[in-house]
């Protein structure tokens, strides 16, 4: 059997009595048309690796592998290894399975030196954690198609003095390039979640900042926008207050939403060199 000639995944689903679960953040994505426009929006074609968190049943993965790009599926839930090693099958073992927690897998060991893009309809619940993972760590993707909340891909690509303007947005603007290039109503999954979903684009920039610098960041935009409403000079205070504001060239009355990206690596530079 080849790709072409897979049944629906609705079918399939049913034929294997498997049902999204609540405590995986599970909702599925069944809708070819929406699954190939993603596969398009991440650019990957013959001879790009994609790592695919959280599969589930394999409706992006099919996607994925008919672009010609061969395929690491990261998935934590066995329930779906019968169907994902169906499609490795059809796919003449283009698709590689990997059981396990995204949160603990070694992407640098999985890109096994290749340059890796990162393609996935995330679980609700990691998606956050994941992308922090993927930005702030040793391995560095070639590039991110990453779908989750919409609340949270506003954050991502949220600019300076907008509401969604967070510690995420800061993160993921440091190190790349950011932009919301789709949306996706919650009626095309199966669940039906209760919120509507956004797919994220990122690319990572020419000049990344090395760790430890990213280390600091972190520590300063968890201090700085833990306190959101109030001035710099108190939300961080503990590592400076209006000494450090000043020093970085930031006005300590400030707050943490009206800071860009730059200002913050400022702070994130001028305290780890104090």
């Amino acid at each position: 059997m080849t790709l072409d000639q897979l049944p629906p995944l609705r079918d399939t689903l049913a034929e294997h009595g498997l049902l999204a679960k609540k405590s995986f953040g599970q909702h599925f994505l069944l809708d070819l048309n929406i699954t190939r426009k993603i596969a398009r929006l991440a650019q990957v074609g013959p001879g790009d690796h994609v790592i695919e968190v959280g599969p589930g049943p394999g409706g992006l993965t099919r996607a994925l592998l008919e672009t010609g790009a061969r395929v690491t599926a990261v998935e934590a839930d066995p329930r779906f290894a019968p169907l994902l090693e169906e499609l490795s099958a059809a796919s003449g073992g283009a698709l590689t399975l990997r059981l396990e927690d995204a949160l603990t897998t070694n992407e640098t060991e999985v890109a096994g030196g290749v340059p890796a893009h990162m393609v996935s309809n995330l679980p609700y619940n990691v998606g956050t954690p994941l992308l922090i993972k993927w930005l702030t760590g040793a391995f560095t993707p070639a590039s991110m198609t990453l779908m989750f909340q919409k609340e949270v891909a506003d954050r991502v690509a949220a600019e300076p003095g907008s509401d969604a303007y967070g510690r995420l947005s800061v993160i993921a603007q440091a190190t790349s390039h950011a932009q919301v290039v789709m949306d996706v109503p919650a009626r095309a999954f199966t669940p039906p979640p209760k919120v509507a979903s956004a797919v994220v684009r990122l690319t990572p920039l020419a000049e990344r900042p090395e760790a430890p610098r990213l280390d600091a960041l972190q520590t300063i935009t968890a201090a700085a926008f833990g306190q959101r409403r109030k001035m710099l000079r108190s939300s961080l205070k503990a590592l400076g207050g209006g000494d450090l504001c000043e020093a970085a060239g930031v006005p300590p009355e400030a707050r943490a939403e009206t800071i860009d990206i730059e200002g913050f690596l400022a702070l994130a530079d001028t305290w780890r060199l104090r």
